[in-house]
């Protein structure tokens, strides 16, 4: 049994790193890209790493896009919607996992039946009722479709399923009220799952292409994931400067994952474990 042990972690742990490369290897080699010359973008072999640090690619994506608004775009995006996401998937988690109400079942049925249809079906009907509500061209028409997560939702109910009904009674008798036990107590229980929920969001509003490329017509309203196409010429594809453009809206991503990695962990841990 000990001998058996002794193989099965070294090679588990062999498996792990080959996967990881795998996983990494385009992120290496975008960034790889992004710091190579025409030259060696052009020669055979291709190179993994550049035979010098070509900053011009850098230079090229401040200088011929207004980056930084895009990234800020994007950023308030995400953020609000992200927020946006917590407090309703949250509010209507706790709803249905603690209060009793008529059609409880059949509405909660009603929200999982959304989640079994694919974003990309509701396009038309989205932007024909955000053009009605004069929305188009906006923060509001970008962010109104994205405020709401059933999948997000299911994940807190079944979250807040597994904490024992005896902290919401013994709160209330000690006088807590819901608003109070929701805030005070639950919420705090809870920080690995939202953080979990946080980053995921995040990160898929920071990536939206599709949306914000239908209900946005202008420059200064554009998202990174849209504007990063106007290193794309006419005729070619540069492929130094969008490389480097896409190192660069990589950032944000990767600082948001450092910054929460402890809380999605357990998180992650937590799911398991009580799934």
């Amino acid at each position: 049994m000990m001998r058996s042990r002794y193989v099965r972690e070294p090679l588990m742990n062999i498996i792990c790193l080959i996967v990881g490369l795998i996983v990494l290897f385009p992120v290496i080699y975008c960034v790889g890209v992004s710091f190579m010359s025409a030259s060696d973008l052009s020669s055979y072999p291709p190179k993994l790493f550049p035979s010098t640090l070509y900053w011009d690619n850098y230079k090229t994506v401040f200088t011929s896009t207004p980056i930084l608004m895009f990234m800020w775009n994007s950023f308030l995006i995400a953020f609000i919607g992200t927020i946006g996401r917590l407090i309703t998937s949250s509010l209507a988690a706790y709803s249905f996992a603690f209060f009793d109400f008529k059609g409880k079942p059949f509405w909660f049925l009603i929200i999982l039946g959304t989640m079994m249809i694919p974003g990309d079906m509701l396009i038309i009907t989205n932007y024909i009722t955000v053009a009605n509500m004069g929305l188009i061209n906006s923060y509001a028409g970008i962010m109104i479709v994205m405020i709401a997560s059933a999948t997000f939702m299911f994940m807190l109910r079944q979250h807040f399923k597994t904490m024992p009904r005896d902290f919401r009674d013994a709160a209330f008798v000690d006088g807590c009220g819901d608003l109070r036990f929701f805030l005070n107590i639950l919420l705090p229980m809870s920080k690995s799952v939202l953080a979990s929920i946080f980053i995921a969001s995040f990160i898929g509003l920071w990536n939206a292409y599709l949306w914000p490329l239908l209900v946005t017509n202008t420059e200064h309203m554009r998202t990174v994931q849209v504007g990063i196409t106007m290193l794309q010429f006419e005729e070619s594809m540069v492929y130094g400067p969008v490389m480097a453009g896409v190192t660069v809206i990589l950032i944000p991503s990767v600082f948001i994952f450092l910054v929460f990695q402890k809380q999605l962990v357990q998180g992650i841990t937590y799911t398991a474990i009580k799934g």
